[in-house]
């Protein structure tokens, strides 16, 4: 009896508690799935969501390609522009795909309002219940919600149709180098480019319920005074009484709390002011403060996190809560080669954007796409700034009214869904875009006074002229890489000037009025890194570097890969130093966007990264390294050039870039050391106020030259007691030196090589570089890709064999630096593919072509030793102290012991050096297969 009474007691205590467990406000449908592919469109007429759906099983969050469903991929490696356009998918889908689950609702939510929330699909949705159509949605930025109020308790089958298809053809420009029509689209919200046309759900996929008149879409507005606080709510039934607005710090301590009169300003929508409370600090990128804010009316809670911040431009300086900030960004271009899609958790957001910061950056541009909402999340809490985008690259806005329309609606969704984060700082209506900016600047003026919490552009640059030349009528900032005035990035400068280090932007960029970007500065392309292959374990297929490696193999050239990387890597780092420096240095710059620290895998193979597509090293410059030159606090040098005679004085004006905070009474260490480390002078610059911005003429470097032996010098600035310092090497020469030898015939005539070789003699052969056939000598690399840009003279840079004794009285690195900027224009590069030498100075071909190239080889012929050169070292020597040093270096060789080549050319190989007239430049069907 008293076990049965213990039994009742047992069972009434767990009844009750099943009566007063919290009610499930939210149910998860991850899991599986069934999926059955609609290719040829007859599910909706053979109604599928009426019937269970007999498919293969799916798990959800993910997609098509996760689970090898799709046309498998038939391309082999092979260099063509099928191959070299992108990443091949294993499998592709492009339609519809129709998903089902059963789900159950919970009895106690009859009277709720629910909602099926879908994260991120690609691109359009359409939803059934037990067969019924329930509504469609159509979005690339923001979730597909479906309101499924009449949903009774019990069981149902769900059906989703996800369709994949281009439904805006005019949003995505056309890159008809590819032959593969589907590898076209280049907006990276719709493209096989970074991500691919991924068929499926990602991230949430949730049944959300909450009273019927709940309060929703919380909007909560910093003011441009910084005092104020503007909060508004949604809510479908008048609000008499006075409202609860509570704001905690997210560690839970409220800041505020009070109950508050709502303004109905408009239908449905409600307006709360306050003072900025005391306890709400401003968000920036040292102070990452977040709040949550909580109103609860009559008929329920809404809640959001914010940050208080306002941008502004303040007499064309871009500020942040009335500081000057300065935008160190890089571009993301969904570009997650394991999955093809963007990540929809905060952890993976976290290790980006930290390799970002480990890098020095502060800022991420969302090239023609808007990425998921824990992306703002992680910036939020890193203090990261974000630029977001429409999903288009459009060179016919405003043709298509159905376009324009989606795309208006994708605006609003953005800063709605997105606006309260903030880490949202810029939005442009796209990339590059080309066609009626009569439109788009109506559009900016839409959007600029529903939400003020972000900055507006109509584009982010333009090569539609006068647009991109200046900024529009309703920008708010401005991104270009030239203006009316002129260049403002290096791509145009660096090939054609000799180096010099004491130049801006300033130029281009003085006469614009709001904040300046520099666009997609870098673009320095980077040899394949061989060893990546081994990583790419998804969705996706390297084919691009099998190609490579193949053919590297093929011509004998597979050991010296990873020297190919590294050695064009090395350069790519020098270029891209500059480059941000010359930004750095530019009064009216408020920033610059890069392309790229991290490799872009498609658009022909667009390698241009320090890192690789998965955001790590190749081990050609540190995070510290780069930080160095790209940080909150940078000095700063600037200088006339990098090559220094005997007798000439070196003059370095000191400057610090400080978008960190006021720093006083400061002292800066300067220093100039040789290769051992030795320091041959140093000083101090004392008592310097740093304010916020560009800190000029500080003080001044002076140190006159005086060597009998060519040397290369570093030059070293830091800010005292802090983890501030920066570097720059110079390099110094003798003006005497031995130019002729009596023992070493120096000819540029191949007859009268021959002849002495003929004899037994030792020849340093140096033809006139412009009567070779040969590849146009550069000092910068491949632009962007060969096969996107195939016109260009397409090398990587010198690799040097630095150790070999012809280059004992020439100091170098085995990569290029800007010593060799003369010597690489004032020559060509001749291929040896037949000839067995092996380069004293070696030109690094593109990956397309792959030839064994060279500037500088030495080998046996016949009874006579060769050294030939086809960089001039014969014209001006006077005014070349870098070529007059290398012809020394090479002579100085060459009459001692250590020249003998182990290597044979005949005569008539030397004769035979030159290049079909195709070579050097090559078109793209050189390189298509049928």
């Amino acid at each position: 009896m008293m076990r049965l009474f213990h039994t009742t007691i047992i069972m009434i205590v767990l009844f009750l508690s099943a009566c007063t467990s919290p009610k499930v406000e939210q149910i998860d449908l991850s899991g599986d799935w069934q999926v059955k592919l609609d290719s040829t469109n007859v599910a909706e007429s053979e109604n599928w969501a009426s019937s269970k759906i007999e498919g293969t099983s799916i798990s959800l969050p993910g997609t098509l390609d996760d689970a090898g469903i799709g046309t498998p991929n038939t391309l082999e490696p092979a260099i063509n522009n099928y191959v070299m356009s992108n990443l091949a998918r294993k499998h592709q889908y492009i339609g519809k795909a129709w998903y089902q689950k059963e789900i159950e609702i919970p009895s106690d939510w009859k009277e709720d309002a629910i909602i099926l929330s879908l994260e991120r699909v690609l691109w359009e949705s359409k939803v059934y219940i037990d067969g019924k159509k329930v509504g469609s949605a159509n979005s690339l930025s923001g979730t597909h919600d479906f309101e499924l109020s009449s949903l009774t308790p019990g069981k149902h089958a769900l059906t989703i149709v996800i369709d994949n298809s281009n439904k805006f053809p005019d949003i995505n420009v056309a890159g008809t180098k590819y032959p593969d029509k589907v590898n076209q689209d280049m907006a990276h919200a719709y493209t096989n480019h970074t991500q691919i046309k991924w068929n499926g759900i990602l991230g949430d996929i949730v049944l959300k319920a909450s009273k019927k008149n709940n309060p929703t879409n919380l909007q909560v507005y910093p003011s441009k005074d910084l005092d104020k606080l503007k909060i508004t709510f949604n809510q479908p039934i008048s609000e008499e009484q006075p409202v609860a607005l509570e704001i905690k710090s997210i560690d839970g301590n409220t800041v505020y709390s009070e109950k508050i009169k709502a303004s109905n300003v408009k239908e449905n929508q409600y307006t709360l002011e306050i003072d900025r409370p005391d306890g709400v600090a401003f968000w920036d990128e040292f102070n990452p403060n977040l709040y949550d804010v909580l109103v609860t009316t009559s008929t329920g809670t809404v809640n959001t996190r914010f940050g208080y911040k306002f941008v502004a431009n303040d007499n064309g300086n871009l500020t942040l809560n009335g500081t000057r900030i300065f935008l160190r960004g890089n571009l993301e271009c969904v570009i997650f080669p394991l999955t093809g899609h963007p990540p929809t958790t905060k952890e993976e957001w976290a290790k980006l954007i930290g390799q970002a910061k480990a890098y020095g950056l502060n800022h991420l541009r969302f090239h023609s796409w808007c990425p998921p909402k824990s992306a703002f999340q992680v910036a939020d809490e890193a203090g990261f700034y974000l630029q977001v985008e429409l999903p288009h690259w459009s060179l016919k806005f405003g043709e298509d009214a159905q376009t324009v329309e989606f795309l208006k609606s994708e605006a609003h969704k953005i800063i709605k869904d997105y606006g309260n984060h903030p880490s949202f700082i810029f939005m442009a209506m796209g990339n590059e875009l080309e066609g009626d900016f009569e439109q788009l600047n109506r559009l900016v003026a839409e959007l600029k006074p529903l939400d003020s919490r972000h900055l507006y552009a109509t584009t982010a640059f333009s090569f539609q002229r006068p647009a991109g030349t200046r900024p529009e009528l309703e920008d708010e900032f401005f991104i270009a890489q030239w203006t009316k005035n002129g260049w403002i990035r290096g791509q145009g400068v660096f090939n054609n000037k000799p180096p010099h280090f004491d130049a801006d932007f300033t130029a281009g960029a003085e006469f614009v009025e709001i904040p300046l970007v520099s666009h997609e500065i870098g673009q320095y392309s980077v040899y394949p890194d061989m060893s990546e292959i081994e990583k790419y374990t998804g969705v996706l297929e390297p084919l691009n570097f099998i190609a490579v490696r193949n053919d590297l193999e093929k011509k004998g050239l597979l050991d010296l890969a990873s020297d190919f990387t590294y050695n064009s890597g090395k350069l790519a780092s020098i270029l891209y130093k500059e480059e941000i420096e010359r930004a750095m240095k530019t009064p009216s710059f408020d920033g610059f966007q890069l392309l790229q620290l991290q490799d872009f895998p498609g658009q022909g193979t667009a390698l241009v990264g320090l890192l690789n597509a998965f955001w790590e090293s190749k081990g050609v410059i540190s995070a510290e390294e780069f930080s160095q030159f790209n940080s909150e606090l940078v000095p700063l040098l600037r200088f006339e050039k990098a090559v220094y005679e005997n007798g000439e004085t070196f003059k370095a004006s000191v400057e610090i870039a400080n978008f960190f905070k006021p720093l006083n009474n400061q002292n800066i260490n300067w220093s100039i050391s040789d290769e051992a480390g030795k320091v041959l002078v140093n000083s101090q610059i004392q008592n310097v106020n740093l304010s916020i911005g560009n800190n000029t003429n500080l003080g001044e470097i002076a140190y006159g030259v005086k060597t009998d032996s060519a040397k290369k010098l570093k030059i070293e600035v830091s800010l005292e007691g802090t983890k501030y310092k920066n570097s720059w090497n110079i390099w110094v020469y003798p003006k005497d030196v031995t130019l002729s030898n009596k023992n070493v015939v120096v000819t540029s005539s191949f007859a009268v090589a021959e002849q002495a070789l003929k004899k037994g003699s030792k020849v340093l052969l140096n033809p006139d570089f412009k009567t070779l056939q040969g590849i146009e000598g550069r000092f910068v690399p491949v632009f962007w890709s060969p096969v996107h840009f195939p016109n260009q003279p397409a090398t990587m840079g010198v690799m040097v064999d630095d150790k070999h004794p012809a280059l004992n009285n020439f100091p170098t690195d085995t990569h290029s630096d800007w010593q060799w900027w003369d010597l690489c224009i004032n020559s060509k590069s001749v291929i040896t593919d037949s000839l067995s030498v092996t380069p004293i100075v070696r030109v690094i071909d593109n990956f397309v072509t792959n030839h064994h190239l060279a500037s500088v080889f030495e080998a046996k012929v016949g009874e006579g030793t060769l050294v030939f050169s086809s960089i001039d070292l014969m014209s001006n020597l006077d005014e070349r102290p870098v070529a007059r040093q290398l012809r020394h270096s090479l002579l100085k060789y060459m009459d001692s012991e250590a020249f003998s080549p182990s290597e044979s050319v005949t005569i008539e190989d030397l004769k035979g050096i030159k290049l079909d007239k195709k070579q050097g430049k090559f078109s793209t069907e050189d390189i298509y297969v049928d």
